[in-house]
């Protein structure tokens, strides 16, 4: 294999400690191919690194078979294949040198797989619901070569700019990069104050493509197929929409305070923008660990410690709950055994309680060593989509939810994250996740249900895991 250095980062610390993670986004970020990634540990605690992707030129996208590349506002490419193997060429063909050890990314694909490039993974779903309201592409990542690490804990900002070493002048354009990097983060900027006021989520309308009507159907068709031994578990979503018109970023400011979670995340990707607060990982890969982390099994938050207590008690005590969860880890552990080295494979953490703003999960934590034949890309494909968005048997879950759902699920159910050069792999399910497009305002949200499910019961579960995005958005006046 040619290893000949492509790509150098060169990195650049500056103190910064009086600007936040938010700030940094406004000043570096905020337009087309730009993101601002976060992550808050156990329900509580800012991790030590937040990651600002500056406005990218280059990006790549697939939609119904076709892959695009474009650079500059130019297309590079257009062509039909194997998206996979387009992605794991162009990741394969960058050698890229001093990465630093000590941060958690410095560069590499940013974006998204949506919910339907699944039809590129598994044949029997290959035929994709004709219904697409959202009209998203199937996968969609730029190409993020100038990237802001914030490191909180230090109150330092590392600018990091990853020069073209095929190129005479990649050093000296990288340095520039890093030049106008620190330049525009220390100059005057007039950022007026977010007023947020109380959470008034009767200020929408918001528009059901389901109903509740409907969604209990499916459920009830669903526990048919269930009863005829067809499917041990399916996950039905519905999705909402309201008029909305306020920046991605006021939303996301919002939601980082009510709802703050393992992975927030603003990503504007050109006609549209992501916000969202998940608190489940569809896979990490770290220096060939793999790490899948179920989460099944939710109560709405108490409103005393006494009550919040009570109803963590009563979830750990839910028969239908804990069944669901348990078969989720063997999912979870049967995912990742295909792609990582016999017997590496164990559950590290069963069963724990993790609290949100809103609602209370159980999960589990499962982790392995990546095979030597394999690497991130096959992870992501062993593991999506996730049991938690899907059911058991997966395949046959999946066909179930394309002939009852209304529509194409877009990015809802899909991964975020990123592919660093390094070859690390970080990636959250699209859950707890709003999509703006064209003055709307789209979030989706599903249950599981098994063969003793209350079609009531999990109505109301998708109405609570909407909240957080509802109320966040009703706080903007």
């Amino acid at each position: 294999m040619n290893t000949d250095i492509t790509h150098r980062v060169l990195r650049r610390k500056v103190l910064a400690d009086t600007l936040t993670p938010v700030a940094i986004y406004q000043r570096l970020g905020n337009a087309p191919y730009s993101y601002l990634l976060e992550s808050v540990e156990g329900g509580e605690r800012w991790a030590r690194f937040s990651v600002v992707g500056l406005p990218a030129d280059e990006w790549i996208q697939v939609k119904n078979g076709e892959i695009v590349h474009q650079r500059d506002g130019v297309e590079i490419s257009r062509h039909s294949g194997d998206p996979f193997a387009f992605l794991e060429a162009f990741h394969a063909q960058r050698h890229v040198a001093d990465i630093p050890e000590d941060l958690p990314f410095s560069g590499g694909l940013v974006g998204y797989f949506a919910y339907d490039c699944i039809g590129y993974i598994e044949k029997r779903l290959a035929k994709r619901p004709t219904n697409d309201v959202l009209q998203l592409p199937d996968m969609l990542f730029c190409v993020s070569d100038a990237v802001v690490v914030m490191d909180n804990l230090r109150g330092e900002a590392n600018l990091l700019a990853i020069a073209d070493c095929r190129k005479a002048e990649g050093i000296a354009q990288a340095e520039a990069k890093l030049d106008a990097m620190q330049a525009t983060l220390f100059a005057p900027f007039a950022s007026a104050p977010l007023a947020l006021g109380e959470a008034k989520a009767e200020r929408f309308r918001p528009q059901y493509e389901m109903g509740e009507d409907g969604y209990k159907a499916v459920v009830n068709k669903i526990k048919d197929y269930v009863a005829a031994g067809d499917v041990m578990q399916v996950v039905p979503s519905q999705r909402l929409h309201i008029d909305f018109d306020r920046p991605a970023l006021d939303l996301y400011r919002a939601l980082r305070i009510t709802n703050p979670s393992p992975y927030m995340y603003v990503l504007n990707m050109g006609d549209h923008e992501i916000v969202g607060s998940s608190p489940e990982i569809l896979a990490r890969v770290e220096n060939r660990k793999v790490t899948v982390r179920p989460i099944a099994g939710t109560r709405k938050r108490g409103q005393t410690m006494e009550e919040d207590l009570a109803l963590e008690a009563d979830l750990l005590a839910d028969e239908k709950e804990l069944a669901e969860h348990t078969m989720l880890i063997d999912l979870g552990r049967n995912d990742i055994g295909r792609v990582c080295k016999t017997g590496s494979v164990k559950v590290t953490e069963k069963m724990g309680i993790e609290r949100y703003s809103h609602v209370m999960h159980i999960v589990s934590n499962v982790e392995g060593e990546l095979a030597d034949n394999a690497g991130a890309l096959d992870v992501f494909k062993a593991t999506f989509p996730a049991g938690t968005l899907s059911g058991a048997s997966k395949v046959r879950a999946m066909e179930i939810i394309d002939e009852v759902e209304l529509s194409r699920r877009g990015i809802y159910g899909g991964a975020i994250g990123y592919w660093a050069w390094k070859g690390n792999m970080d990636l959250a399910i699209a859950i707890r996740t709003g999509l703006i497009k064209n003055g709307k305002l789209y979030a989706q949200a599903g249950a599981g249900v098994v063969y003793d499910s209350n079609p009531d019961s999990e109505w109301q579960e998708t109405l609570n895991k909407l909240g957080a995005l509802i109320k966040a958005a009703s706080m903007l006046i």
